[in-house]
């Protein structure tokens, strides 16, 4: 094995939102099972980490209505998963699920289910809500405040932890005459009486193969750092920008410190994309048509009538910004998206002197301020640009996010993984029997209540 750091590749299966190009000849159903049957293999063919799916608890409606550039219909992210099991082998499998619509034990009995299914290659993505439009799908509705969706959060992972923890490795025993039974004395009852739960009983499920579901977590807010350095093995960061990702780090390494966590407990792996060209003009030229083909004209309609919060219908995307101020006071005519505009009139003057002074239309200011262009380049800069940000400590490596579904990963595997393994900066085979976490390298990271490794 190299001594270089070693780069970690995970796959985000696209079609969430308007980002993926559905207007792609290649494009296909984001619910039929051939889709993420053919994502999953081609990311464990690029021999990744894992993949892992978003979740959605409802669609998202803008002025009354489905938001017809949403993907209409999000399957159940645990059965996926658990199907994704019977067609792969090795690859580590990461639902995306809430805790603050989940209850702690019936999501830590789905979650140690999948990993015995995966024989240990179940991850969790934990997220939290306060929202009352997708809490309204369920019983609580929007009962949580704001503030203190990190603090169940915390608890429920705590909670979690508990009941995996709850049998000991050798509870289940074998016996010639009755087969397999529980030994009562090696399972613990979890009695936990907390500020957002109450549970005493016995948990059904024995210990799985990696003792806990891997633990990834991606929100960026303070509360959410701090809940990643307590919490996480692996942070889905937002940041891509070296300088900005290299910050990131080392304020989690910051964070870790002082919970009693060493540096390489947390994996940092930020979503991003990768535009390919056999030349770096193809390349900067794909990447436009990429982002133009992410914002039609109505996607630029909708994202506009977000802020303006104004029915826009009628506006000309190919012209100028509206003359008409944000609506500031009105409803919000959008629901389900989180909103992080907090001054719409000054955001529009700041679009409409950006717009006059590069001359852009209005679909042009959307794609400038809503696309990323990501990582552009021949597959040799982009597996320069991985290894250097790995290398130089920036990132652990990167989730790849897809343009296309289902077929956006094939191109990255074929022509940057093979020069990556040239690099021997990532491996070429994986270990026979590995748990998700062992893939990871992060074998000795789970640790009990106690703060004792496994």
């Amino acid at each position: 094995m190299s001594s270089k750091r070693q780069v970690h590749l995970a796959a985000h299966f696209p079609g969430v939102n308007n980002t993926t190009v559905w207007s792609d000849d290649r494009a296909e159903s984001q619910i039929a099972f051939s889709s993420f049957e053919h994502f999953a293999r081609t990311a464990e063919r690029g021999r990744f980490d894992h993949l892992f799916l978003a979740e959605g608890l409802r669609l998202r409606e803008q002025k009354g209505r489905i938001h017809d550039l949403d993907v209409v219909g999000r399957p159940n992210t645990l059965a996926v998963l658990a199907a994704l099991a019977g067609v792969t082998e090795h690859i580590g499998l990461v639902g995306t699920l809430q805790t603050t619509f989940n209850e702690p034990l019936e999501l830590a009995k789905q979650l140690a289910t999948l990993d015995h299914l995966t024989d240990g290659r179940a991850g969790w993505n934990v997220v939290t809500s306060s929202d009352a439009f997708h809490g309204a799908n369920f019983r609580r509705g929007g009962f949580l405040d704001h503030a203190d969706r990190y603090t169940r959060a915390a608890e429920f992972v705590d909670l979690a932890r508990a009941l995996w923890d709850s049998w000991e490795q050798d509870a289940v025993v074998a016996d010639t005459t009755i087969g397999r039974f529980a030994d009562r004395s090696r399972i613990r009852d979890v009695d936990h009486h907390g500020a957002q739960f109450d549970v005493t009983g016995t948990f059904p499920v024995p210990r799985s193969p990696q003792r806990h579901p891997v633990v990834v977590q991606a929100g960026d807010s303070d509360e959410g750092r701090d809940l990643a350095a307590r919490h996480a093995e692996v942070v889905f960061s937002l940041h891509t920008e070296f300088d900005d990702a290299r910050r990131f780090r080392d304020d989690l390494d910051t964070r870790l410190a002082r919970v009693g966590r060493s540096a390489d407990e947390l994996l940092v792996l930020p979503g991003a994309t990768f535009t390919i060209g056999d030349t770096p003009a193809d390349a900067e030229e794909r990447s436009r048509a990429i982002r133009r083909a992410q914002v039609s004209p109505a996607t630029a309609i909708a994202f506009l009538e977000q802020v303006w919060n104004r029915d826009l219908s009628s506006h000309d995307v190919d012209g100028p910004l509206p003359a008409v101020d944000p609506d500031v006071d009105a409803e919000t005519i959008t629901r389900g998206r989180v909103r992080h505009v907090r001054d719409p009139r000054a955001l529009v003057q700041t679009w409409r002197d950006r717009a006059a002074a590069e001359h852009l239309s209005s679909r042009d200011l959307v794609i400038a301020v809503s696309t990323r262009g990501g990582f552009v380049g021949t597959p040799q800069h982009l597996a320069a640009e991985i290894d250097r940000y790995v290398q130089e400590r920036a990132t652990d490596g990167f989730v790849v996010v897809p343009h296309t579904n289902p077929y956006g990963l094939d191109e990255f595997v074929d022509r940057v993984v093979p020069l990556l393994q040239e690099r021997g900066v990532y491996r070429e085979s994986y270990e026979d029997g590995a748990t998700l976490r062992e893939t990871l390298g992060l074998s000795g990271a789970v640790r009990d209540r106690q703060g004792v490794p496994a």
